[in-house]
């Protein structure tokens, strides 16, 4: 099979503490629980690229039973993912990312997120093509179940690939 597509998904509550790592970019704001730095837009992104490749799943590869991972550095985590894909010959095509967050306001943020994201899938864009394309949007609840209530946040992501 020469293309294939993978989905990501990742949900987050907040926790105690900031700030808020969302795409690679600190927001103030309350940060996300979990046993790295919380960011659901890198781990989304990450298990959709993995799930494309067959490879095994971030929480396999980073189990948060190992405390090597405690506080990780989520996009460098989708650095490493990304070497991993290359090793396999897939190439990123494009990401598209869906954020769902009531609050904080994302909108000012998207345009780093994306570059961010880019950036740390650099070792998996084809080799004689152009970037990874990277979109991020950001949606609200509309006040509607957990994260209409502001308790975290929920991230989408598709990959396309390409082998190589």
């Amino acid at each position: 099979m020469r293309f294939r597509v993978g989905l990501g998904f990742d949900v987050h509550p907040f926790g105690d503490g900031s700030p808020l790592v969302l795409g690679g970019v600190t927001i103030p704001a309350p940060r996300l629980a979990g046993h790295s730095d919380g960011d659901a837009v890198a781990h989304a992104v990450a298990d959709a690229v993995l799930g494309a490749t067959g490879l095994p799943d971030l929480g396999s590869l980073f189990p948060a039973s190992d405390d090597r991972w405690r506080d990780a550095d989520s996009i460098g985590l989708l650095r490493e993912v990304a070497t991993r894909v290359a090793s396999t010959r897939w190439w990123v095509g494009n990401v598209d990312v869906v954020v769902a967050a009531e609050t904080p306001r994302l909108g000012p943020h998207l345009e780093a997120m994306a570059a961010n994201l880019a950036a740390a899938l650099d070792a998996a864009k084809e080799p004689m093509g152009g970037g990874v394309f990277v979109a991020v949007r950001a949606k609200r609840a509309e006040g509607l179940g957990a994260i209409g209530r502001s308790e975290g946040v929920a991230v989408w992501a598709v990959a396309s690939l390409e082998r190589g």
